[in-house]
């Protein structure tokens, strides 16, 4: 019998030359932070959490696990700062994980662009048929920041938000609407995080609904009032996190593929910011008994 062939032990530079290849930095947008935080390269890789977040909790399961490398979506140090004193909360996590050798990286909107990415997962996820970027990327209009496609048959708004829902892992916040209910709908324009930018763009203005995240108070009440003089979109809002956090099984299967004998683990933790929520009802006019 002829002996296997040992794996070749892998460093932190592997992980950061398959995520390039995933996710090429250069397809970030401009604003974009995304890429090593810290570690070093020759660093042994045996085991990779993925995260949305780097807080408190999953740097605490990177090192409680002891991970070598924590790759989280949103990037720690996307803002400007400062310090990273240890009284401050970026600079207590950037310690933590300095002092457990974990690496950190960051995949943001360079993993949102592709094939695989964020907004594509949730579009196979909901079975949209012909679904396109809707901001193709410049370098290659097949990725590209969201999706817009169609689903296999039309339903109620009602029913299409019940299968968002059954699609996405629970959050205090659940899934929020803003149209009516029995509205048939099977154009679906769609971006995962945050996308009150795009409210104003074509391809999710002729959709029937935009399903998105933290759509803020006026542009949502100002896209709804320009959809009943001249057509539009109803409006889905789902937890930020929740969005997101459907992408990561998926770059977890596909890291390790890249690099056989490196445990690969997804971060069970809800990083979403609620806790609870208390007297939501459907809306009524002030003053109401």
């Amino acid at each position: 019998m002829t002996p296997s062939t040992p794996l070749t032990p892998h460093t932190l530079a592997d992980l950061r030359r398959e995520t390039e290849a995933m996710w090429p930095v250069d397809t970030a947008e401009s604003w974009d932070r995304v890429g090593l935080v810290t570690g070093r390269n020759d660093a042994p890789l045996r085991r990779v959490l993925l995260a949305v977040d780097a807080v408190e909790a999953t740097v605490g399961e990177a090192v409680a696990w002891q991970a070598d490398a924590l790759i989280t979506h949103h990037p720690l140090l996307l803002r400007g700062i400062h310090t990273v004193a240890e009284d401050t909360g970026k600079g207590a996590l950037l310690a933590s994980l300095i002092r457990a050798n974990c690496a950190l990286l960051a995949a943001h909107t360079n993993a949102d662009q592709p094939a695989g990415g964020v907004s594509d997962v949730i579009a196979n996820r909901l079975g949209l048929e012909g679904a396109t970027p809707i901001v193709p990327h410049a370098s290659d209009a097949a990725i590209g920041i969201g999706r817009v496609g169609t689903l296999p048959r039309p339903m109620s708004l009602r029913e299409f938000a019940e299968l968002v829902a059954a699609m996405l892992p629970a959050t205090v916040s659940g899934v929020r609407v803003a149209g009516e209910a029995d509205r048939q709908v099977r154009s679906i324009a769609l971006l995962g995080g945050a996308g009150d930018s795009l409210l104003d763009h074509p391809a999710v203005r002729a959709a029937d609904v935009y399903l998105t995240s933290d759509l803020r108070h006026h542009p949502a009440q100002e896209a709804l009032e320009l959809a009943a003089v001249a057509g539009g979109p109803a409006l889905i809002d789902v937890a930020h996190w929740a969005s997101e956090s459907l992408w990561l099984r998926g770059a977890a299967d596909e890291l390790s593929s890249r690099l056989p004998g490196v445990e690969f683990r997804v971060s069970e933790l809800c990083t979403d910011p609620w806790s609870f929520s208390v007297g939501a009802r459907p809306g009524s006019a002030v003053g109401a008994e």
